[in-house]
């Protein structure tokens, strides 16, 4: 992985997913292969997250389930780069989570997602969280493609 320029950049990440501060979890898209269907993105964690104000303020850990949310939202981006029509990929389910590594203030997380099954109804992703060398979180999520009209 070089440090050029990334894939998508934050401008571009935000005309593709509908979040914003202080919910878009996703810095930049690394690397994308559309054929094979994966996706490395990044999160910088920093303490100042407002998560950390509340969350074991004393020992700041990431909360696991906005951890799940920025892999997700690397996921997003994959479906809605796979559908030939441009729609937007919403949460459907998660499955077989499992946190294994506390993610702290300073870590780069790497988000990698590798599909599983793509449809234009939406897909299915298999996602892990690294912190360098250290799987911190993997688990299945699922996605509905849909209008944003429908939302």
């Amino acid at each position: 992985m070089s440090e050029a320029r990334p894939m998508l950049d934050v401008k571009e990440i935000v005309k593709i997913l509908p979040h914003r501060y202080p919910f878009l979890l996703v810095d930049r898209i690394v690397e994308i292969d559309i054929e094979k269907g994966t996706i490395l993105g990044q999160k910088n964690v920093t303490i100042n997250e407002a998560f950390f104000q509340g969350h074991f303020p004393d020992i700041p850990i990431m909360p696991g389930v906005l951890i799940l949310e920025a892999l997700a939202q690397a996921g997003g981006v994959l479906v809605h780069l796979k559908s030939p029509i441009p729609k937007i990929a919403v949460l459907l389910n998660v499955n077989n989570a499992k946190f294994r590594y506390p993610v702290r203030p300073g870590d780069v997380l790497m988000l990698k997602g590798t599909g599983l099954h793509f449809s234009s109804k939406g897909g299915r992703i298999k996602v892990e969280a690294m912190v360098q060398d250290k799987l911190a979180v993997e688990a299945e999520i699922g996605f509905a493609l849909v209008d944003k009209s429908q939302l």
